[in-house]
């Protein structure tokens, strides 16, 4: 923590460097991509894309993974996806999995989570990947790929993202990011596949 302090710290003459960026940002915001990704530690959207401030709407959770829309039970992700779409006027919306995900490996490894009881509950009720008899390796690629496919499934039940896809001003893509390999695969719908971008 000492060293994020000192960074935090210090953050204030590195932005002054760049203090024309830093002072149109606050004047508003209007990001290019809505990013949905885990909150796993090594997975970083703007090392990823190459983002500057400002150009990311972001969106982290357990697993990436995205909770069925309730408009009788409000969440923070919908109401994420909603602004996104509806107030920033965002073309693009991204589900980025990654490979040695803890939480679909959580998952189709059936682990016991019954010491982290708000974790196994998020896990089983958005939309969980499939339980395999045995993954092949702790990148888990098959399973995450399937699964941010569920996810995008899911999105398109949103009725923002529905209206802003049927009206052709928003588009959907899949992602997988190898964190062994930096590589960054999408998802190709016609075939069902992942290629490198």
């Amino acid at each position: 923590m000492h060293m994020l302090k000192k960074n935090a710290a210090a953050f204030r003459e590195r932005a002054a460097v760049s203090a024309e960026e830093f002072g149109r940002l606050a004047s508003g915001q209007s990001p290019e991509a809505l990013f949905i990704t885990c909150s796993d530690s090594r997975v970083i959207p703007s090392l990823i894309t190459g983002a500057r401030p400002g150009e990311l709407f972001e969106l982290r959770t357990a697993g990436n993974f995205i909770p069925e829309y309730r408009s009788d039970r409000p969440s923070s992700e919908a109401a994420t996806i909603e602004y996104a779409v509806e107030v920033l006027g965002i073309a693009d919306i991204v589900v980025c999995g990654h490979s040695h995900c803890g939480a679909v490996g959580a998952v189709v490894r059936r682990e016991d989570l019954s010491a982290v009881p708000a974790v196994r509950d998020w896990l089983h009720s958005a939309s969980p990947p499939p339980v395999l008899p045995r993954p092949e390796s702790p990148a888990i690629a098959e399973a995450v790929q399937d699964h941010v496919v569920r996810q995008l499934a899911r999105l398109r039940d949103y009725p923002c993202v529905a209206r802003g896809v049927a009206e052709g001003r928003l588009s959907l893509h899949g992602w997988f990011y190898e964190i062994h390999t930096g590589s960054v695969l999408a998802h190709q719908p016609h075939d069902d596949s992942f290629l490198p971008l």
